[in-house]
């Protein structure tokens, strides 16, 4: 085949399950010798691409090679698409061209809008229709995300593969990369990481949610090595315990700025071994977070939260949900965020009674949502001082809360209108006349779950006469 026909990387493994013919052959070696002749100055595109064997089809030497024994999704490269048909045996199989496509008639900046919106898989996909779709595909502008999904996918090749065709114009340094997302990706591991490290120098977001391979090892190198990191979500990669700058980062940077990370957002829900030394050290660095949220991180007591608002004192959302070991005093530490303080779940965090929420109520003026599903010591005083000190209050999730009755509901009537979303799920002592009190001042309410409440249906009908704009969740069959 001529210069411009498609070949598979050597770094990629091909295997077929058939006995090639001569003429096969013959476009093998001449594909072989097209691959050596390259340059570094031209390198081919990335394509994730799903198992395909390969071989001809529809009278042309099929692009695609993978392997066919595991049926893992791989990185290929590719060189661009031909202008024309070159082979004698593939040019006598070819079918008379055909008029434009319409897709074709259309400008390049309308088709780069229309490449915008895919994935990175689709993307790749795109270069390998023609020349023009294969140019117009690598556009700077289209990469500043990388989006990979699935469990078979590998990863650490497809990451490899891709920066280093995004670097062919800034050697080892791929400037126009902002985002990588690569949640479920199973077969990533600290080689990946370590790709986006030092060739992603403006990374601003990484997702890397349930990859469980990767350790605090390839995380601190992201950190350390992307400086404008301000988006991070670990959550589910049980191995990572802490962040941090690694001792060579810090050691080069001055005292002043040795200990600060720029990361704002961080998600490490699931991480179950952070414990409250690594939320310390986590304090510690990222002493500009915003959002930090810490679901299901059950190691964690009163102590690590006390380090955090020493030195995370910007905190706007913060959850600690499931955390069991967290109780009031945590909460009165989480108070001297005070008006900073927008968003906080404390669902099934068994410890906590009115106290806490006194605290929080008392202190955090400004809170607009606030989960407490589960808390089975919260009573109707704690919610009667909630309504009373937090009245701009949108979200309230009390549900599995036994000992909150129609009396905390009148309260929160009353001072909080501006009430949205409000959650009573499994509340015994729930009531239709509390409810019918709500609905009464809250008119702006748009969500209402009231499952396993004993409500009547005359109650849910007047919640949704006077909240039209409500949808109410319940378990009431006569209701409809």
């Amino acid at each position: 085949m001529g210069k411009g026909s498609s070949s598979v990387s050597s770094d990629v493994s091909s295997s077929t399950d058939h006995t090639p013919t001569k003429a096969q052959k013959n476009v093998a070696t001449s594909e072989d010798s097209d691959l050596s002749m390259r340059t570094l100055s031209t390198p081919s595109p990335a394509l994730i691409c799903p198992p395909a064997l390969p071989g001809f089809q529809n009278g042309r030497g099929s692009s695609t090679s993978s392997s066919s024994i595991t049926g893992e999704t791989v990185a290929m490269v590719h060189s661009p698409p031909p202008t024309r048909l070159t082979h004698p045996l593939i040019r006598l199989a070819s079918r008379p061209q055909k008029e434009q496509a319409s897709i074709d008639r259309l400008p390049d900046h309308s088709m780069v809008q229309i490449f915008s919106f895919l994935p990175t898989n689709q993307l790749c996909r795109c270069a390998r229709v023609c020349r023009r779709w294969y140019n117009l595909a690598w556009d700077p502008r289209l990469w500043r995300t990388i989006r990979l999904t699935g469990e078979t996918i590998n990863v650490d090749r497809a990451l490899k593969v891709l920066t280093r065709r995004l670097c062919q114009d800034t050697p080892n340094v791929c400037l126009m990369l902002e985002t990588v997302i690569v949640s479920g990706c199973r077969r990533l591991t600290d080689r990946g990481l370590y790709t986006i490290a030092q060739c992603c120098p403006e990374l601003r977001r990484l997702e890397v949610s349930g990859c469980y391979n990767i350790s605090n090892e390839a995380v601190f190198d992201v950190v350390s090595l992307c400086p404008n990191l301000e988006h991070l979500d670990v959550s589910g990669c049980s191995k990572v315990t802490c962040i941090s700058l690694t001792r060579e980062a810090s050691i080069k940077l001055s005292p002043l700025h040795g200990k600060q990370i720029s990361i704002r957002y961080l998600d490490m829900t699931d991480c179950f071994v952070l414990e409250d030394e690594g939320l310390h050290t986590i304090a510690a660095h990222c002493t500009q977070l915003t959002h930090l949220y810490l679901r299901r991180c059950v190691r964690l007591t009163d102590e690590g939260l006390r380090y955090l608002v020493i030195y995370c004192t910007s905190i706007k959302e913060l959850s600690v949900s499931d955390c069991r070991f967290v109780s009031d005093f945590g909460l009165r530490e989480i108070a001297k965020l005070e008006s900073r303080l927008r968003y906080l779940s404390i669902a099934h965090c068994g410890r906590i009674t009115d106290v806490g929420i006194r605290y929080v109520a008392k202190y955090c003026s400004k809170l607009r949502y606030l989960n407490a599903r589960g808390c089975e010591g919260i009573t109707d005083h704690g919610v009667e001082y909630l309504a009373k000190n937090c009245t701009k209050l949108k979200s309230l999730d009390i549900g599995k809360c036994p000992l909150v009755s129609d009396t905390g509901l009148e309260s929160l009537a009353l001072n909080c209108f501006n009430l949205k979303r409000l959650s009573l799920k499994s509340c015994e002592s729930i009531t239709g006349q509390g409810l019918q009190i709500v609905a009464a001042n809250c008119f702006d309410l748009q969500m209402l779950n009231v499952q396993d409440c004993e409500v009547s249906v005359e109650a849910l009908r007047f919640v949704k006469r006077h909240c039209k704009r409500c949808v109410i969740e319940h378990t009431n069959p006569a209701f409809f």
